[in-house]
C-alpha cells in the first residue's frame, strides 16, 4: 500500500499544493537549461528520515498530474525503499536493466495508479553500487530512460555517507538536497555541498521540509 503520497491521496491539501509550487519553482530555475534528469538525496543519514523519498515521490506525482511523462528511479542501491513507498514488487529493477541493456532493450518499468508515472525499483542489491552507478552502462540506461520520459527523477543515498550520490550527480542535469528543518545539521549540509562541488555536480538548491508552516521551501 502506498504511504505518505499526499499528492495522490489528498491532491487538494496544502501539502500537495506545496509540491505543485516546487514543480513550478523548478521550471523557473531551469528556464535556460534542459532538465531531463534530476537526483534527490539527503546531505547525511538521519535515523527514520523518509523526507527525501517523500519529496521525490510526491514531486513525481504532481509532475505526472501535469501531464508530464515521469519515470521515478530508485538509485539507492544500498537501501532501496521505492518499492515499499508505492507497494510494488522489488523485482527486476535497475540492476536487471543494467545487466540486460545489450539484449532487447526492454526496461523493467512498473506502472502506477497515476497516469504518466512509472517506476524503476532497485531489484536485487548489487555488491558494488558505486561501480554500477559510475559505469558507462548507467549512462546508457539514463539515455534509454530519458527517451521514454519528459523527466527522470532518481533517489540516491545520502551524500556524505557514500560516494554514490556524487557519482550519480555527474551524470544528470540537476541535483537537489533534501534538508529537514531543525533536524539536518548545518555542517552536514556544508560538507555535502563541498562534496558535490568537488565532483562538479549541478546543485540546483535545497528543499526544506518540516518547515514551521508545514510546507516546503526551496532555495539555492
Amino acid at each position: 500500500m502506498e504511504k505518505n503520497l499526499v499528492a495522490m491521496s489528498d491532491p487538494q491539501s496544502p501539502a500537495a499544493e506545496a509540491y505543485r509550487a516546487l514543480r513550478i519553482n523548478l521550471q523557473y530555475a531551469t528556464l535556460d537549461t534542459s532538465l531531463k534528469t534530476l537526483v534527490f538525496a539527503a546531505p547525511a543519514p538521519e535515523k527514520g528520515n523518509p523526507a527525501f523519498w517523500e519529496v521525490a515521490a510526491n514531486l513525481a506525482i504532481v509532475m505526472a498530474q501535469a501531464r508530464q511523462r515521469v519515470i521515478l528511479v530508485d538509485a539507492n542501491l544500498r537501501d532501496p525503499q521505492l518499492h515499499e513507498v508505492f507497494g510494488v514488487p522489488n523485482a527486476g529493477g535497475l540492476t536487471q536493466a543494467i545487466l540486460k541493456l545489450d539484449e532487447d532493450g526492454t526496461l523493467p518499468l512498473l506502472g502506477t495508479n497515476i497516469p504518466g508515472l512509472r517506476l524503476l525499483t532497485v531489484g536485487k542489491a548489487p555488491p558494488n553500487p558505486a561501480d554500477i552507478l559510475s559505469s558507462n552502462k548507467m549512462d546508457l540506461l539514463l539515455e534509454r530512460l530519458t527517451a521514454q520520459a519528459d523527466i527522470v527523477i532518481l533517489l540516491a543515498p545520502p551524500v556524505t555517507s557514500v560516494v554514490d550520490a556524487a557519482v550519480l550527480g555527474t551524470k544528470v542535469d540537476g541535483f537537489l538536497l533534501i534538508v529537514r528543518s531543525g533536524r539536518t545539521r548545518r555542517d552536514r549540509i556544508e560538507e555535502a555541498q563541498e562534496i558535490l562541488a568537488s565532483f562538479d555536480v549541478n546543485l540546483l538548491g535545497a528543499v526544506l521540509t518540516d518547515a514551521p508552516d508545514g510546507g516546503l521551501m526551496a532555495g539555492n
